[in-house]
């Protein structure tokens, strides 16, 4: 049986994507084997979000053909919508695989064998209808990811990802739910809802909150977590699910990016920070004990210390219970590129680092709001000091010491201490049915 490695750089959805690719080819008679084993087929899905990110993913290519020189070598993703070019220039590499071409590349595979030049599967144009997935993604860990959307349609000045992944299209409302019911067939107890812009989902009439509805109806989900959502998308009906304490998780992630208005308005952003704040309230009010995050972008064009300082303290007076703080990059073909006064790299660096010993300490804060309490875990593996780790539905971190084996467990914890070697994790004790 020939074999196959598969590698994913950048968000979630990426690793959804390759985790669906490696299903594909596992129905095709492949054996799957760990990144860096030797293989006869190498997928490398790729990430453009950076200049940075497109740097890691060029080493990234060149290390996988070194590791397997023989090995049909293929690259997809979003540095191959937009790298073309530089990735041609790659000896070794035997297929580029565009946006438009990813949920279908491997029916163009049987039993690959290196070429002297490679295929090219890429488009300019985008399909913006429903999609499909056809397989059934393999993941190592207790939780699965769930695809339901792709692309964007919001352009925010930053942002390359409407340009290499495309405009707003949403995944067939009945074969999502087919992967959904396989994926807990296999044995997954938490689904993880992705996608660029999954607010914006719509199939046949039906939003995110009807996918959430009907996945509460799936045997053997235990529970449904929506990941990174825009503020402006949210609809009511989905918190008020929450609130119900069905399998609909406690927890949003909502990207507020910058705690200045004129920040944001560059950003081109479609709240004020005002309005953001009104819905995060809404939203805490709404669902006791939620577990709420966000993304903040540090350094963007014409941010002046006044307005970071903001930032600081606007953010610190929301009830967050931690930051993902992004330094911002110029991205070519953006708007935010051609915008005046770009910030030094030091003020960039210096305030990104700021904000993670903020995030740090929100992490401790929302641990320490659970002391004494009796919390619900999804275990998922042991850390260096042998402790069991996993996450309530609110996400909150959760360690124990067990000699029982704990992966993939949901279990009861009693909350005791808040770790001194891990920001945010709490440490309880397991408690034992009566």
């Amino acid at each position: 049986m020939p074999r196959a490695s598969f590698t994913s750089l950048g968000c979630r959805l990426n690793h959804t994507e390759a985790a669906n690719w490696a299903g594909q080819f596992a129905g095709k008679g492949y054996t799957i084997v760990p990144w860096g084993d030797p293989t006869d087929l190498v997928v490398i899905n790729t990430c453009s979000v950076t200049h940075r990110a497109e740097a890691h993913c060029r080493n990234t290519v060149r290390r996988a053909l070194r590791q397997s020189p023989e090995a049909f070598v293929v690259v997809a993703g979003c540095y191959a919508q937009s790298g073309l070019d530089a990735l041609r220039e790659i000896p070794g590499v035997d297929m580029i695989v565009g946006t438009e071409f990813k949920e279908s590349f491997p029916d163009y595979l049987d039993r690959p064998r290196k070429l002297p030049e490679p295929v090219v599967l890429h488009s300019a144009r985008i399909s913006r209808h429903e999609f499909e997935v056809p397989s059934t993604g393999r993941y190592d860990s207790t939780r699965a990811n769930l695809k339901v959307q792709d692309g964007c349609d919001f352009f925010c000045s930053f942002c390359i990802i409407p340009y290499t992944r495309g405009r707003e299209r949403s995944r067939r409302f009945d074969d999502l739910v087919r992967e959904a019911g396989e994926l807990a067939e296999a044995g997954y107890r938490e689904l993880v809802l992705t996608g660029v812009n999954i607010g914006r989902y719509r199939s046949g009439g039906r939003t995110l909150a009807d996918v959430a509805d009907r996945l509460e109806e799936v045997p053997g989900v235990r529970r449904i977590r929506i990941t990174s959502i825009e503020p402006t998308t949210v609809e009511d009906r989905l918190l008020e699910r929450m609130a119900e304490r069905g399998r609909l998780c406690r927890y949003l992630h909502l990207p507020v990016q910058s705690g200045d208005d004129g920040v944001l308005d560059g950003m081109g952003r479609r709240y004020t920070f005002r309005d953001y704040r009104e819905f995060a309230d809404r939203a805490v009010e709404t669902v006791p004990g939620l577990g709420l995050g966000t993304d903040v972008i540090v350094g963007f064009p014409g941010e002046t210390d006044d307005a970071f300082r903001r930032t600081c303290d606007r953010l610190e007076a929301m009830p967050f219970a931690y930051y993902h703080v992004f330094s911002y990059s110029s991205r070519a073909g953006t708007r935010a590129a051609g915008l005046p006064g770009h910030l030094p790299p030091g003020i960039v660096a210096e305030r990104s680092r700021t904000l993670r010993e903020l995030s740090d300490g929100r992490r401790d804060a929302f641990a320490r709001r659970h002391l004494g309490q009796r919390v619900e875990v999804l275990f998922e593996q042991q850390d260096r000091s042998g402790r069991w780790t996993g996450l309530t539905d609110s996400y909150l971190r959760v360690g124990v010491v067990s000699a029982e084996p704990l992966e993939n467990c949901i279990r009861e914890v009693q909350v005791t201490r808040v770790a001194s070697d891990v920001p945010g994790l709490a440490v309880g004790t397991l408690v034992r049915p009566d």
